[in-house]
């Protein structure tokens, strides 16, 4: 007898303990939903649903309000009570049209978006599984509202509100991905970042310094990664993908797995991701001029000039790439968790194809110009805790490694003579974020990060007949640059309709660099550099329905001097070379801005924001004198000398709009709309268009989705850029732009027609495929050396176990 009643305890614990485990599904389908997010505030509490739609819930005992929320769903509330009454089982309805998703980007902290009064984009993965984009360049490019230049195949640069390159910051789970030599010239390193891992992407629009610091002037683009799943059984929980992909434009072969193991306390996923990327093929419909006619092979040591049998193809712009994730994350208790993980991306050589297209007297310049592989290691390890105290009721710290390699290979044509610049660079990173809770109406989140970079660069020389080297001068001098900072952010809530929220963060930095004066007649041997910087942000939401936002806020940014721009020696453009300058202040912006959003009838929806920013003393390239010289002899040729310079203003305003429409029958309407217009001052007090400001962009969809098949027809387009609205640094490049009727290079604007489709054939197999700029157009995005891609067949087949 004491044997069955002790049996019987057993099972009814064990009943409890089960019962405390809550399963969250689709309320149409019954599919379990995974990245649901449970929050409550008395008792303090957060959690994630896994795969199977399961968290564990038994640190939400005794709350009144739990809070559940994921994209594409309506939010529901609900006491603990009322779920232990159903059984621990919640059903979610999708939304038809909504205002509330939660952002973490603005604070580092979960909170509902419509309470924040900056401009968020929230790109998911389903929506990336769906479009299947080739580069993390193409993920953003693809939303509509982050305009993408690429100098080459093997890049992508993002222009964000007349912003680019190292006037935006980009971060890795928290993580800054910024580094010392971050230059102001196009920026390839979003293409280190796998698609197939991103979780979820949100792009911060304006400045956001006060969380993220230097940098952080145009927007912030906040990547995701994939989080290891626990398991809410006995049982380990076990999930795999594997994914092939082929696109017919550069015959694209990419394959994909990842695996994630999980129990109770331990979890690891990992994958893998190699791409192979053909040279590009153009469309057939549009200007002649971006014909590549002909292009330059070596043979035997000689240069030689090879007509191409094909204008259409894009030689030489293929190339490969290698992505490894892996994260192990152990959970002791529901208050305490601790996650390391290892991020690797590697691509092969890939050819600056914007360089190969320059001409001299009639001939290519460059015999060669191609870049060594972009190497992106990263070592990040946090720990995160939950519990009430006097200062805080969370906390989360981030030690962070990160190892870049980047080199440059050039060599004039005919010229025995390559040139290799090899740039390495350690960056090691602390954070600490806290947040507390003060009362049922003010919340506060502060912090502190410190940074610190190590730059390594060497220059060579290689005779290509001889295989001889020697040394030369390296791009950067040898160099350290380190940040620290403090910030704090004060939420209050008066009502429940208004939201205020003020900021401010204090950031000291400084650099240290060395040159080497046998390669340059530099007046100095070393540059040491210290400064610092406070910037704040001051917002209000006004949210007098469900159906109504209203927000504006004012804030300030900067960007610190860095390496780059302090040491660096390059030639900018034909006849030009860019020289250090140690005597530089951080640039600083001002921006104003205002976002209303409104929901009609639960079916339309529209967003408009509008924004002003100021940048005063600008950090540009103006002409410059190095030992009273204004021109030295560089790689052969007098070129005019340059340096980079407090020397301007500039003002960027526009307007970002949105809308969604659903339609009957399942279908829907979207829209994203942006126009920007920046100017610039000139050395000589003209003014000039900002080389940044991209033109007016956007894309238009028409969706129809059901429980299994999702299908799209959408356009992406942009508007024309006439000779006279390019920025003056544009003008001379008449190597990458149309030529109008007067002779003068303009950019001409461009749309294409693309279909898409989802096919969920049973639970293992899901098809994807598109037919891409269906209507062939040939067309070059603004400022970009590559053509994009011309009509392009994309099928991808994923099983998922």
């Amino acid at each position: 007898m004491r044997k069955i009643v002790i049996a019987l305890l057993f099972l009814c614990v064990t009943g409890v303990l089960y019962a405390q485990v809550a399963t969250i599904s689709d309320s149409l389908t019954g599919s379990p939903l995974e990245m649901v997010t449970l929050y409550s505030k008395s008792p303090l509490a957060s959690g994630t649903t896994n795969a199977l739609g399961q968290v564990d819930v038994s640190a939400f005992s005794g709350a009144d309000r739990i809070i559940i929320r994921t994209v594409g769903y309506n939010a529901k509330e609900i006491s603990f009570s009322n779920l232990e009454r159903n059984g621990f089982k919640i059903a979610l309805s999708t939304s038809e049209i909504d205002l509330d998703q939660v952002v973490i980007s603005a604070t580092r902290w979960s909170q509902p978006k419509r309470e924040t009064p900056h401009k968020i984009t929230t790109i998911t993965a389903q929506e990336v599984a769906f479009n299947q984009p080739q580069t993390a360049a193409d993920l953003l490019g693809q939303s509509g509202e982050v305009f993408i230049q690429k100098s080459q195949q093997g890049g992508g640069s993002p222009m964000i509100r007349g912003f680019a390159t190292n006037r935006l910051l980009m971060a890795v789970d928290g993580v800054r991905m910024n580094t010392a030599i971050f230059r102001s010239g196009n920026l390839q390193n979003v293409i280190s970042l796998n698609p197939f891992t991103i979780g979820q992407t949100e792009v911060f629009f304006g400045p956001g310094s006060v969380i993220y610091g230097s940098d952080a002037i145009g927007g912030v683009m906040h990547f995701y990664t994939l989080k290891p799943q626990f398991s809410t059984t006995e049982s380990p929980l076990v999930r795999a993908n594997a994914v092939g992909r082929y696109s017919s434009a550069n015959q694209e072969v990419t394959t994909h797995a990842d695996v994630n193991v999980g129990w109770k306390k331990w979890s690891l996923v990992t994958s893998f991701t190699h791409n192979k990327y053909g040279d590009l093929r153009m469309g057939s419909v549009g200007p002649e001029e971006y014909l590549r006619r002909e292009y330059v092979q070596t043979i035997e040591g000689n240069d030689v000039v090879v007509r191409n049998s094909d204008p259409r193809v894009q030689i030489p712009s293929g190339f490969t790439q290698n992505h490894f994730l892996g994260k192990v994350a152990y959970r002791p208790s529901n208050k305490w968790q601790f996650t390391y993980a290892l991020h690797y991306s590697e691509t092969s050589d890939y050819d600056r194809y914007d360089r190969v297209l320059r001409y001299r007297n009639g001939k290519p310049r460059s015999g060669e110009w191609y870049y060594g592989p972009q190497v992106w290691m990263m070592n990040n390890f946090s720990i995160d805790y939950t519990n009430e105290s006097v200062v805080f009721d969370r906390f989360s710290i981030r030690l962070a490694h990160q190892y870049f390699e980047e080199s440059r290979h050039d060599r004039d044509f005919g010229d025995s003579l390559l040139t290799h610049r090899v740039e390495q660079l350690d960056a090691y990173s602390f954070n600490a974020d806290f947040y507390k809770s003060v009362g049922n109406r003010s919340e506060i989140m502060y912090g502190v990060e410190g940074v610190l970079n190590d730059v390594n660069s060497r220059g060579t020389t290689e005779n290509i007949n001889t295989g001889t080297y020697a040394e030369d001068a390296s791009r950067y001098p040898e160099s350290l640059q380190n940040s620290y900072a403090a910030y704090a952010t004060y939420r209050f809530k008066p009502t429940d309709k208004w939201t205020l929220e003020a900021g401010a963060r204090y950031s000291a930095f400084g650099v240290d660099a060395t040159f080497d004066k046998r390669f340059y007649p530099l007046p100095f041997e070393s540059a040491s550099q210290n400064n610092a910087s406070t910037t704040g942000s001051i917002g209000v939401d006004y949210n007098p329905t469900k159906t109504w936002s209203v927000s504006a806020n004012i804030s300030t940014g900067f960007r610190a001097p860095n390496v780059d721009d302090i040491g660096k020696v390059f030639d900018s453009e034909p006849g030009a070379v860019v020289v250090p300058n140690p005597n530089l202040g951080a640039e600083y912006a001002y921006n104003a801005e205002i976002d209303v959003a409104k929901v009609f009838g639960d079916f339309f929806k529209i967003d408009v924001a509008a924004y002003y920013t100021l940048l005063d003393n600008a950090l540009v390239r103006r002409d410059y004198t190095l030992n009273g010289a204004d021109s030295i002899l560089y790689d052969g040729e007098l070129s005019q000398v340059q340096a980079i310079q407090n020397a301007a203003q500039a003002t960027v305003y526009g307007f970002q709009a949105g809308l969604e429409i659903k339609l009957p029958e399942g279908f829907s309407f979207r829209s994203n709309f942006n126009w920007q217009q920046g100017e610039e001052e000139l050395d000589n007090g003209d003014v000039s268009p900002s080389r940044h400001a991209a033109p007016w962009f956007g894309l238009s969809a028409l969706t129809y989705k059901n429980r299994d098949i999702r299908l799209e027809l959408n356009a992406q387009y942009s508007g024309m850029v006439a000779y006279e609205d390019l920025a003056e640094s544009e003008k001379d490049k008449d190597f990458m732009y149309a030529i109008d009727e007067n002779g003068n290079p303009y950019s001409p604007g461009w749309y294409t027609l693309n279909f898409r489709s989802m096919v969920k054939l049973n639970k293992t197999f899901t098809v994807t495929g598109a037919l891409e700029n269906i209507l062939d157009h040939r067309y070059r995005p603004y400022s970009s050396g590559l053509v994009a891609p011309g009509r392009n067949v994309v099928l991808s087949l994923r099983a998922t176990f």
